[in-house]
């Protein structure tokens, strides 16, 4: 997106890791487990694997960002005549977790796992997060196995869920993820027939790039991220799993979807706005979606059009339902129905989203268990969520104060990605390092470079500012 500059800035470990302790502190990040949860979770983990129906022969494997032990999803791709079979194990998180426990009422406090740069706080122990609840390869698993069928342009014809052990054969990390490798090859055309009937269903995915805590041998600095396409493939298949699970649930008028609200029209007009000033094309008849696809993040207009885009997706939420059909059970961005049911060791919802389409699928009664907890839920999703936003927000803050903050009064190279309407300022992306920050100046140019001085840089504060030159 922005041309590099020779610039290369670090901070020492122990003023990271002193801050990172001050924001665990200030967000209530979770600690150690308690002594019941942690003795519930290792008698689980040493139980041995319930008598299933035997999936073992399938080579199911996972595919995740390097070194994660979490693993959630393990998968299997099949060609078949007219289209595909998607084979999508979920760890079964319910058959560890005893109902009313301890471990379950400490997951109902943590809500999801939290990700710092130095360490997380795991939504389970590690003994099954990381251990007998896990998709490690080489080990049998109980699991919740979706059974998947697409025609050539990626819309379901048939699906089935039901538990089974399973055993993943290896264990794929997205940068080394090739096509040469026939699994993943596969994989990208799965991917690509998905978001193609993504884009005929309205959807919308945004190429932002993330700004990422990156720990080196000479300190800690930040990166921008963008996906790699392994990820923008593996994704469709787990929203596919979730646009699968909300309609199970909605024709069995029980569940937990994951919604959000249509964007609303002063958004989509003022985002229209961004893009004549930006010089973006775009025609009358065009949907939002589709203009967000077309956008590259490397360019520098693009990039400021794709950081106004994230106010068009606001308000999404969970919604529990147990009998009425939700009045407005679709989620914007997915252009369907959706739900969360892929990510039951970091993500409480899951487990009991995934136990409601089991029962619907048997044709048996929803477990009491899980059908109790639905309407509470959400709440605990969206403190969890916010607190997990909060978390990650600060540990980014607090790099970037104090990589910059022995450089106060000094230029630096930046393209401003967002300005403000009616009044000044707005946010500028640096070129080195890969910091975001608010920006003072009249009449900020939208998606152009310019020079700016840092005028504070406060750790303790965890605050960026700059101002425009010239």
């Amino acid at each position: 997106m922005l041309p590099r500059s020779m610039l290369r800035l670090r901070t020492a470990d122990d003023d990271v890791l002193a801050g990172l302790d001050r924001i665990r502190t200030e967000f209530a990040v979770p600690g150690a487990f308690p002594a019941a949860a942690l003795a519930e979770a290792e008698a689980a983990a040493a139980a041995p694997p319930p008598a299933l129906e035997d999936l073992r022969e399938v080579p199911f494997f996972t595919l995740d960002p390097a070194g994660s032990m979490d693993l959630d999803q393990a998968m299997w791709l099949e060609r078949r005549p007219g289209g595909h079979r998607v084979r999508y194990a979920i760890a079964d998180v319910a058959h560890f977790v005893r109902p009313g426990g301890a471990l379950d009422a400490e997951a109902h406090e943590r809500g999801v796992t939290l990700y710092l740069p130095d360490v997380k706080a795991p939504l389970h122990p590690p003994a099954l997060s990381e251990g007998a609840g896990s998709l490690l390869p080489g080990a049998d698993r109980p699991a919740a196995v979706w059974t998947i069928d697409l025609d050539e342009a990626g819309l379901i014809t048939d699906v089935d869920v039901r538990r089974a052990l399973v055993r993943s054969r290896d264990r794929l990390a997205y940068t080394g993820a090739s096509t040469a490798d026939p699994r993943i090859a596969l994989l990208c055309e799965v991917g690509r027939a998905l978001l193609a009937a993504e884009a005929a269903r309205g959807g919308v995915s945004l190429p932002l790039p993330e700004q990422e805590v990156v720990h080196g041998w000479d300190g800690w600095t930040l990166e921008q991220r963008g996906d790699l396409a392994a990820e923008e493939w593996n994704a469709q298949i787990s929203l596919l799993a979730g646009r699968a699970a909300a309609a199970l649930m909605l024709d069995g008028g029980v569940g937990l979807l994951r919604t959000m609200p249509p964007a609303p029209a002063e958004a989509v007009a003022k985002l229209r706005r961004a893009a004549r000033a930006l010089g973006v094309d775009w025609p009358d008849d065009r949907p939002y979606g589709e203009v967000m696809r077309g956008l590259n993040p490397a360019r520098a207009k693009d990039a400021a059009l794709l950081y106004e885009a994230p106010a068009l997706m606001r308000g999404a939420g969970y919604t529990a339902f147990d009998g009425e059909r939700p009045a407005s059970p679709e989620h914007a961005a997915v252009a369907a129905p959706y739900a969360h049911v892929t990510a039951p060791i970091r993500r409480l919802a899951d487990r009991f989203a995934t136990e409601v389409c089991l029962a619907l699928a048997a044709g048996r009664p929803v477990p009491g268990w899980a059908r109790e907890a639905l309407p509470g839920l959400p709440e605990v999703m969206r403190r969890s969520l916010r607190r997990a936003g909060d978390v990650e927000r600060a540990c980014v803050d607090l790099v970037e104060s104090l990589l910059l903050s022995g450089h106060v009064g000094e230029v630096f190279d930046a393209v401003v990605v967002e300005a403000n309407e009616g009044k000044p300022g707005g946010l500028v992306q640096l070129a080195e390092p890969a910091v975001l920050a608010k920006c003072e100046g009249e009449g900020l140019p939208l998606g152009r470079p310019v020079k700016v001085r840092l005028r504070e840089a406060d750790p303790s504060r965890r605050l960026v500012r700059f101002a425009l030159t010239g």
